[in-house]
């Protein structure tokens, strides 16, 4: 019993360093972060320093998963999250969640079964945290662009060129939209066509807003007209769109609150039961009923949440 104790107590204080090394890597930017960015639009060889051996076991692992096509998919969300990790760095760090909650759920819930729940709830943990930092960094560009088009209406009113509109945006304004604004004048300057870096703008933005102006601008690059005065009346659509969300997002407030407090009140009750008598709530993963009884609640809960948020997300 003392020989398992001692294993387990390792293995979570293991777990633990490499979450905290994971979440260092996707803080800390670095030279490899800046050497992959440069390498998309040249090609640099430098001989007198070769790449580290510590990190070619991931190097390799990047160019196997780079011919998978969830790995492009996995590339674009952390890019809208703006999380500077790669793909096989990801993946690691979902991993090392999963073995940090299986070894959390196996020692305060008292069983293998609970720790290999946790577990499967350790590994959508970094992708629900993606999804967090996608939603509000969305919404914060989505907020600053109607005042964003209107400076660059302006801007071309005043003589500028696109170009040049769109470097004053990126210095006047804040992030981060004003760092979005700023990759794409670095991506035309480095010879990337304005279609092109618009487009890489919009991969990494999913804004129908932002689509709506990019389609407006490259319109006009190929027909002609007034450009500012296109961008005038989008921004009112635009500004628009945002005040009609922000009334529905109040008067949804309470439905969407009550969906979370329903779905999370027997889980966490189940927790808290398990930790203060973990032989009463044996039963539910001991025997066939209980087993029964935990998969039809846990599908009805996932049903009655999913049921809930599609009733009060309404598209404007």
């Amino acid at each position: 019993m003392g020989t398992t104790g001692l294993f387990i107590a390792v293995l979570a204080a293991l777990a633990v360093l490499l979450l905290f090394f994971g979440l260092a890597r996707a803080v800390g930017g670095g030279a490899k972060q800046i050497d992959s960015r440069l390498e998309r639009y040249a090609t640099r060889v430098d001989a007198a320093a070769p790449p580290p051996s510590q990190t070619r076991l991931v190097d390799d692992m990047d160019r196997v998963l780079t011919k998978r096509g969830f790995a492009a998919n996995l590339a674009t969300e952390l890019a809208r999250a703006d999380l500077k990790l790669t793909v096989t760095e990801f993946l690691i760090l979902c991993l090392l969640s999963v073995a940090f909650f299986f070894v959390v759920g196996t020692i305060l819930l008292h069983g293998p079964v609970f720790g290999l729940l946790t577990g499967i709830v350790g590994f959508f943990i970094p992708r629900l945290v993606v999804r967090i930092r996608q939603g509000r960094r969305l919404k914060e560009f989505n907020g600053q662009l109607s005042d964003a088009v209107m400076l660059l209406a302006n801007s071309l009113r005043s003589g500028y060129s696109l170009l040049q509109s769109m470097d004053t945006m990126s210095k006047q304004l804040a992030p981060p939209i004003a760092g979005e604004f700023a990759r794409v004048v670095r991506e035309i300057g480095l010879g990337i066509s304005n279609e092109q870096a618009f487009s890489n703008l919009l991969r990494r933005i999913d804004s129908d807003d932002l689509d709506l102006m990019i389609t407006a601008i490259n319109v006009q690059h190929e027909v002609g007209g007034n450009l500012a005065e296109i961008l005038d009346k989008i921004g009112t659509i635009i500004r628009e769109r945002v005040r009609i969300k922000g009334e529905i997002q109040t008067l949804t407030a309470m439905q969407r609150a009550s969906s979370y407090i329903i779905t999370a009140l027997p889980v966490c009750m189940a927790v808290i039961i398990s930790v203060i008598n973990p032989e009463y709530m044996s039963t539910l993963w001991t025997t066939m009923c209980g087993w029964v009884m935990l998969s039809v609640s846990t599908i009805m809960l996932v049903i009655g949440f999913l049921i809930i948020r599609k009733i009060v997300n309404i598209e404007v």
